[in-house]
């Protein structure tokens, strides 16, 4: 069998070669992923063997441009919002630039907010769509012109093209209950969100399925703590409350101030961030991290893989922390 001239060696070539993913080749020769070291030695040996050489310029030759990866989070649709201040999402794109460039690609954050006719006019080689809601219409537009999708978080209705990384949601969930009920709670409540990613539902799913009695309170867009959701639950005889998004930590110190409610003696508090300075509020609260860092890298690398091969590739074992803190000390 004759050897492949070097130049036209793919990421594929090497995978085979290897009897790996192309996502692992990916890993193995940018150093990123959990690739053990004997596999990153026989994945750059077979590139070796096969002349595998990345080339970002050659793409730019032969394009007219460099390499552009897309990143946008789609959850409100057309609605625009300021994605980098939410912590999960700025430590998301800071990872997803770096990565993007190992492989030689530019990163470009697209704005929240674009509608279907906005999305005909993006032009990169592949896009990440973070917290993706049902029907999207960025999915379809995307889908219709063939350009490679990685979705951070499980996508509605994945294509067999389709990338896409997810946290194992029903465990983590699982492990703030475990948590909150070991320290005493027994009517915890929870805060969500009325959109349709995949995120929240699978958050509602693993807490209903746990819980005999659901305390469910919804945010809104002009309540994106949750404060009046929370209060609600709270007069409601919650003991306990976990909140899926950023803000909700201080939405429900909020609430229980104004009720005259102390925490942890009368309330529990957990909520999903990445934001530090939860662990300087009053009390310090404890919260679940889902660790967008981890998360980026690797859709970032299958989407890659999907633009240079057209496979995709899937993962929904991404691992999260809880980081305990004053907020869920034993009830009193």
């Amino acid at each position: 069998m004759s050897v492949p001239r070097p130049g036209s060696v793919t990421i594929a070539d090497v995978a085979r070669e290897a009897g790996v993913s192309t996502a692992t080749v990916s890993n193995a020769l940018n150093a990123t992923g959990r690739a053990s070291e004997a596999t990153r030695r026989r994945v750059r040996e077979a590139a070796a063997r096969l002349g595998y050489r990345p080339n970002p310029a050659g793409r730019a030759l032969r394009t007219g441009r460099a390499g552009a990866i897309g990143l946008a989070v789609t959850t409100y649709g057309a609605v625009a919002w300021d994605v980098a201040s939410v912590s999960y999402y700025a430590q998301a794109i800071a990872a997803a630039t770096s990565v993007a460039h190992q492989h030689g690609y530019a990163l470009v954050l697209l704005p929240a907010g674009l509608d279907a006719d906005g999305w005909w006019d993006v032009q990169v080689d592949g896009v990440v769509l973070m917290d993706s809601p049902e029907d999207d219409p960025a999915v379809a537009v995307l889908r219709e012109r063939r350009i490679p999708v990685a979705f951070d978080g499980r996508p509605d209705r994945p294509h067999a093209r389709d990338s896409w990384v997810d946290n194992d949601h029903e465990q983590a969930i699982a492990m703030v209950l475990d948590h909150l009920a070991a320290q005493g709670a027994t009517r915890i409540g929870l805060l969500a969100g009325d959109s349709s990613d995949a995120y929240t539902r699978a958050c509602v799913s693993a807490y209903t399925a746990r819980v005999a009695q659901p305390r469910i309170g919804f945010i809104s867009h002009d309540d994106p703590e949750g404060r009046r959701a929370a209060r609600a639950l709270l007069e409601g005889g919650a003991d306990a409350m976990h909140g899926i998004f950023d803000g909700c930590g201080r939405g429900v110190l909020a609430a229980a101030r104004e009720l005259g409610l102390r925490v942890p003696d009368d309330v529990l508090v957990v909520t999903a961030s990445e934001d530090p300075a939860y662990a300087w509020t009053a009390p310090p609260v404890t919260t679940l991290s889902l660790l967008p860092v981890e998360a980026a890298t690797r859709a970032v690398t299958a989407l890659v893989g999907a633009i240079e091969t057209g496979e995709g590739a899937a993962e929904a074992d991404l691992p999260v922390r809880l980081d305990v803190r004053a907020s869920t000390q034993p009830l009193r």
